[in-house]
């Protein structure tokens, strides 16, 4: 096989479903339900905890500044986020709309910029979801023990903090635990045990099957909005302006580092082009669905950023639950109470989606033939891939464990900023390689929109340390080398041995 062979496209006319009526899923979401959907699946993690550090900055315990906060300037670098997840945004609406599939950005790829792309690009989602997930759970921990900590029951630290929290924490009283925390054969026992516990039962709840509702998502999306709601209206009445002085204390580079430690609190507005099956009207619908939801949930992260680093000053925001510390220290512990319960119900329901994902990527990939047979296997009782959902429950939970959440938000942002990449040039060279396929959805301007989406997104990336440069080369290359180890000699595709990438359009 030529080289070109790893840049074969799969064919529109397999992700397209086959039938339209007959084996397809029901066109039931009109454009309402997607903003809901997009506010369900993007405000989590990102907004109730990267936003401490976004604005704080983060520093080792020598002293060493990792990366600069944006101070109350955090608004801007919002702003700015939300600029450059509308220009993925409408790409991720063209392709959705042209190839209406469970599989995002893996499927998008297969088809635009060929089988070795959308297999990095399949890894590269485990970081999005599995990763991701791992601060997800280390953030509800936070917010779990600030919960039960108003009944008067407290956990020993030492069994809520994992040891990379431990270990990069710029608190004394963390940092601290390495010494009096207990020692099996002199290693300090430091395990994050909510976290594990969290994910455990999400795993074994999804393993049994879990199926999630418009009217369920609606509910938890409303419980969100109503945390939200209170931390401003509390938050409003006690801002003291003093703290909004200096405005961006790092300059644009504490503005540049703060967006791209809090694109975490954006992730999960892709997963909305999953639903384009099931979209009515996905030409009209889908772009206003994924484009009304950005623009709702950065209208609410301006707000909050506001509220947040006015109530108190914004280094007091350097904590695992930012929103319930900035209340509890501001002398608001009954507000903050309610906050810590609704980020726990808030990231309960993004653990669930997120761990409810990954497997079905895994899915995805092993029915093309790039991973092993036994990923595609579905439990003949529960009708789950149950394989991959216990594969991926323990990776998440034993990484909750230990790892710390600063470092799994770099790891994740830089990797969902490559996929929001690739799409944008993915929808560019499908315009250019089949200009007359149809397109329920075009963008506007893509000659524009598509590149600048692109820059955009590498510049985001820019603004991680170097350190999350370094763990994302290390993670590409050992998925580069399972490709060739595996897929590349089992992919289906390539067994056929003719290039789908002949494939005419069908206009």
């Amino acid at each position: 096989m030529s080289a070109r062979s790893l840049f074969w496209r799969k064919p529109i006319a397999e992700l397209v479903p086959e039938g339209e009526g007959t084996n397809t899923l029901k066109r039931a979401l009109g454009a309402g339900d997607l903003v809901m959907l997009a506010i369900g699946a993007v405000i989590g993690a990102g907004i109730f905890s990267s936003i401490g550090t976004a604005a704080a900055g983060e520093v080792l315990p020598s002293g060493e500044v990792v990366r600069y906060g944006a101070g109350p300037a955090l608004v801007i670098s919002f702003l700015l986020l939300g600029a450059v997840c509308a220009l993925a945004a409408l790409c991720y609406a063209e392709l959705a709309s042209m190839i209406p599939q469970a599989g995002s950005a893996y499927a998008y790829s297969y088809a635009t910029l060929g089988e070795i792309i959308a297999w990095i690009i399949g890894w590269d989602l485990i970081l999005e979801y599995a990763v991701g997930n791992i601060a997800v759970a280390i953030a509800w921990s936070g917010y779990f023990s600030s919960f039960i900590s108003a009944f008067g029951v407290s956990f020993p630290d030492w069994l809520t903090h994992g040891y990379r929290t431990a270990l990069l924490s710029s608190d004394p009283a963390v940092h601290g635990l390495l010494e009096t925390a207990p020692r099996i054969f002199g290693i300090p026992v430091l395990l994050n045990v909510p976290a594990f516990v969290i994910v455990m039962l999400i795993t074994w709840l999804l393993y049994i099957g879990v199926k999630e509702s418009i009217r369920a998502n609606n509910i938890m999306v409303v419980i969100k909005l109503l945390v939200l709601g209170l931390f401003i209206a509390v938050g409003a009445m006690n801002i003291d302006t003093a703290n909004y002085t200096p405005f961006a204390p790092n300059g644009w580079r504490g503005i540049h580092q703060g967006a791209a430690i809090v694109f975490f609190a954006y992730i999960g507005f892709d997963a909305i082009s999953t639903a384009a099956e099931e979209t009515k009207n996905p030409q009209r619908n889908m772009p206003r669905g994924i484009l009304g939801g950005l623009a709702i949930c950065t209208l609410i992260y301006v707000i909050v950023g506001v509220v947040a680093t006015g109530l108190v000053p914004y280094q007091q925001l350097r904590a695992a639950d930012p929103l319930a510390r900035a209340l509890e220290v501001a002398g608001l512990p009954i507000a903050s109470w309610f906050v810590a319960f609704g980020a726990v119900v808030s990231l309960t329901a993004v653990l669930l989606v997120f761990q409810y994902g990954q497997p079905r990527i895994f899915f995805a990939m092993a029915r093309d033939g790039l991973l092993p047979k036994f990923a595609s296997k579905i439990h003949p009782k529960y009708r789950t891939p149950h394989i991959t959902t216990v594969i991926t429950g323990l990776v998440v939970a034993t990484g909750s464990l230990v790892l710390d959440e600063n470092e799994i938000y770099d790891l994740t942002n830089i990797g969902t900023l490559f996929a929001f990449a690739i799409v944008c040039i993915g929808v560019l060279v499908l315009r250019f390689k089949e200009p007359d396929r149809p397109r329920p959805f075009r963008v506007p301007g893509l000659w524009i929109v598509a590149p600048v989406g692109a820059a955009a997104c590498i510049y985001i990336m820019k603004g991680l340390p170097v350190r999350a440069w370094e763990r994302f080369g290390i993670w590409m290359a050992v998925g580069v080398l399972l490709y060739f180890a595996y897929g590349f000699r089992h992919s289906l595709l390539r067994r056929r041995g003719a290039a789908p990438s002949t494939e005419r359009t069908d206009g």
